[in-house]
């Protein structure tokens, strides 16, 4: 295992916490028990002495960590279905799946929507330059519904910048908890990394850290019993921007395990959010192209058993 020293910065809301999980907090790339094993082995260093995962930081201390280098393997084709809504010579947009990574990372080698684009469009490798060969933007793992990727370099830029320029329409459907009011309205607060919980983003009020401007506008489709059916349409693009905003207003997305309540009596094993419809610009015409993609059966499962009960 080929090793990197660094010397790594915790934060002072990391005072009082046990080493390994203000660590997983401040690297979320690797996971506790990774963290663990590597404190254990003598590879974390506080104040130039071994340490232990039990330790509760102080504050004020040097830490350093010799951190296991990531050889990224080849991304390989795989032959996985795609539910394909609109193609062209430029690019590709697939209504993918809840469930399903966009690319691969840490601990999802394969399986990612990337596996299975190489294997529909074999040019797309190296397309950006990247581990993401083609890929214009972001959906969440358990997020279903519309991404778009591009099938050469001047169709990734020219996407990209529409994104960019938020020029692209994009609207999403959510169940939301609680009865939301006002009905309709623009969320505008800044996301940025939770500076608590590394691992996630949250609405960042003060000038300091990493937050950026976001802007989600909503409307209320169908009020339920505790419940309401929104159509929310974000203008920036930022990590779980909806969520984060949805939870911030105080009516969080249901079955949302990060951001909301952990358990919901309509037994989702995910949370309800769907990308329903993107418009963009055809890079090779300019013309305007709109797609979309309807509700999956389990989405659509749980807002007819509310409609049973309204």
């Amino acid at each position: 295992m080929s090793l990197y020293n660094r010397e790594i910065e915790v934060t002072l809301d990391a005072v009082g916490e046990r080493l390994d999980k203000a660590l997983t907090d401040t690297l979320p790339e690797l996971s506790r028990m990774q963290w663990q094993k590597l404190i254990r082995e003598g590879h974390v260093m506080i104040d130039g002495e071994r340490a232990k995962p039990s330790y509760r930081i102080v504050g004020g201390e040097t830490l350093r960590a010799a951190i296991p280098e990531v050889v990224e393997p080849e991304i390989a084709a795989e032959d996985i279905p795609l539910d394909i809504r609109y193609e062209d010579s430029d690019l590709i947009v697939v209504n993918k799946p809840a469930g399903m990574v966009v690319h691969p990372s840490l601990g999802h080698a394969g399986g990612t929507l990337v596996n299975a684009l190489l294997a529909h469009c074999p040019d797309l490798e190296g397309v950006g330059g990247e581990r993401r060969p083609g890929i214009v933007h972001r959906l969440d793992k358990d997020t279903s519904g519309l991404i778009v990727a591009a099938k050469h370099d001047q169709a990734l830029w020219q996407l990209q910048n529409q994104f960019k320029q938020r020029t692209v329409a994009k609207v999403y459907l959510a169940l939301v908890n609680g009865s939301l009011q006002p009905p309709e309205a623009t969320i505008d607060a800044p996301i940025g990394r939770d500076p608590r919980h590394r691992q996630k983003m949250a609405v960042v009020t003060s000038q300091s850290g990493d937050a950026r401007p976001a802007q989600t506008a909503y409307r209320a489709l169908t009020y339920y019993p505790e419940y309401t059916f929104v159509e929310c349409r974000p203008h920036t693009g930022r990590k779980h921007q909806i969520r984060v905003h949805m939870a911030y207003i105080g009516y969080p997305v249901v079955a949302d395990s990060l951001y909301g309540r952990r358990k919901d009596k309509l037994g989702l094993k995910r949370h309800f959010l769907h990308a329903t419809e993107l418009t963009f610009h055809r890079p090779s015409d300019g013309a305007e192209v709109r797609v979309t993609a309807e509700l999956p059966d389990d989405l659509a499962a749980a807002l007819a058993a509310l409609a049973l009960l309204s």
